[in-house]
């Protein structure tokens, strides 16, 4: 009942309408309040402090940066320019080019949100200008954007590897399968779509387009490269590739495509800070929350309650997936993982469930509660950007949606699929 209890409360202040982590910290206060542990409140600022100060959460504000450097510096224009070229003349051509798009700068930005506020504004107007519907336009590049967090780099990762121990640069390299099937599975949706409405495709382009394409991209389209192979070769941490990834962004948009300007970084280094005290303000207030439920210890009574109902790993999975799923449509994903990391890591432990594995599947829900409502950030982002009733949006989704579900559970019942690719290059996972 106790536990009852407390999630009560945080829904209730959230329905209410309080930021998550303003409705976490008042709740972790109010339950110790309640429980006479009134002078525990005075290690509050130290447990919020010490949740931040992880060195591979430093990662955040620079991959932060990154995407918006690469948002501003032309390096989105480009890589749409060359998948264009690629895709643009299978059905439903700049559908397709949307996807791809979507796949190549998730090996940048590790954000979907700067996927969709970025190279889907791009993307929403070349297809609306060419005849596709604005709320398609918007559908596709809400789904394609959510494989930001999949393919490397990636914040939530970032956040997970942190949390519970396990290797950033394993957890990357476990992305990388689930994503490019993630990419596919929408390409393949996309088509279907298109076959039904008689979508247009684009005329196909000629070796020498898709050269040029290549060449006038080939600086952007490095990058996850970049990233991956300074991380895989032990020149740089998956930390100090995020400020290795800014530095290129930096010098591509200023010193080679000259589309970045001196005046232009202040609100970059604004938005930057806006949006990393965002999340960190959330990491702070879920790393009080979460230390409230161990206190408590609400772990060992939801790990007694899983283990009642099945002791097999795959049951379990799908179960903490469905837990997942439902929290996604009423909080933001990061602090879905703040939250339930404390809980779930010791369950998996318990049941041999490899944590790599565990992470990205964890991250792949995430990404799906971004577009469902009621608070789907990437859902309000492409309403905003195409102008399109949420509702509208919400109902265009669907079919994308089933063909990610269709992806979540090949994960969950094939481990290998994230694990292998690891196991192959750092010698990590089963």
């Amino acid at each position: 009942m106790q536990t009852l209890g407390i999630f009560a409360l945080l829904v209730s202040l959230m329905v209410l309408g309080l930021p998550v982590a303003v409705a976490m910290s008042l709740t972790s206060i109010v339950t110790l309040v309640l429980l006479g542990q009134a002078e525990i409140l005075s290690v509050m600022g130290q447990r919020m402090y010490s949740s931040t100060t992880a060195f591979p959460l430093l990662a955040i504000p620079f991959f932060i940066l990154a995407g918006n450097l690469m948002n501003t510096g032309g390096m989105t224009e480009r890589i749409f320019r060359f998948a264009h070229s690629l895709v643009g003349h299978l059905k439903g051509g700049l559908g397709q080019v949307n996807v791809l798009g979507s796949m190549v700068f998730a090996g940048m930005s590790g954000s979907a949100l700067a996927d969709a506020m970025g190279l889907g504004a791009i993307e929403v107007k070349a297809m609306v200008k060419s005849g596709y519907q604005p709320r398609f336009a918007a559908a596709v590049s809400a789904a394609s954007a959510t494989i930001g967090p999949v393919i490397p780099p990636s914040i939530p990762l970032v956040i997970y590897g942190s949390m519970s121990g396990v290797s950033v640069g394993a957890l990357f390299l476990g992305g990388l399968i689930p994503g490019v099937l993630m990419g596919l599975a929408l390409m393949v949706t996309v088509y279907v779509i298109a076959v039904r409405r008689n979508y247009p495709r684009e005329p196909r382009a000629t070796a020498r387009e898709v050269l040029r394409a290549f060449v006038g991209g080939l600086a952007a389209i490095a990058t996850p490269a970049l990233i991956m192979g300074g991380i895989l070769s032990g020149i740089f941490t998956p930390t100090e590739a995020s400020v290795a990834a800014c530095i290129y962004a930096l010098v591509l948009g200023m010193g080679v495509y000259r589309e970045l300007r001196w005046a232009d970084l202040p609100d970059i280094l604004w938005d930057t800070v806006r949006q990393t005290a965002q999340v960190m303000f959330i990491v702070a207030a879920a790393g009080l929350f979460g230390w409230l439920l161990i206190y408590l210890r609400v772990p060992d009574a939801i790990i007694a309650w899983l283990s009642a109902l099945s002791s097999n790993p795959l049951v379990v999975l799908i179960i903490i997936n469905l837990i997942l799923l439902m929290l996604g449509c009423f909080m933001e994903g990061i602090a879905i993982m703040l939250l339930t990391i404390p809980i779930f890591m010791p369950i998996i432990g318990q049941l041999g469930i490899d944590p790599i594995h565990f992470g990205v599947l964890m991250t792949l829900n995430l990404m799906l509660g971004l577009l469902t409502p009621p608070v789907g950030m990437v859902l309000y982002a492409m309403s905003s950007v195409a102008r399109v009733p949420m509702m509208v949006l919400a109902k265009e989704l669907v079919p994308f949606l089933a063909s990610l579900f269709a992806m979540l559970a090949l994960i969950t019942a094939v481990p290998a699929l994230v694990t292998w690719l690891p196991g192959l290059l750092m010698g990590a996972g089963k």
